[in-house]
């Protein structure tokens, strides 16, 4: 699920639109770049998102391979993969 979008279901930030960070067995870490920052993603409960069948090449590839991603490219990413949603 690393790279992929995924919306909010349940909480304050119903209906917002993240990326998945990281993932573990019960958690996802979620990033918009803008007030959950890749230095402190938000973490929700798999049960509380939606998982979105899309995806940024870029920003997938640079998770998958432990490369440097800024929080610019994930505001980048969303706004282009949603824009006016």
């Amino acid at each position: 699920m690393v790279g992929k979008f995924a919306k909010s279901k349940a909480g304050h930030d119903k209906n917002q639109i993240y990326v998945i960070l990281k993932e573990d067995a019960e958690y996802v870490y979620l990033v918009d770049g803008k007030l959950k920052t890749i230095e402190k993603p938000k973490k929700k409960k798999k049960k509380h998102i939606q998982i979105i069948l899309k995806e940024d090449e870029n920003v997938s590839k640079k998770l998958k391979q432990d490369e440097m991603l800024i929080n610019e490219e994930i505001k980048v990413a969303i706004k282009r993969a949603f824009d006016g949603k």
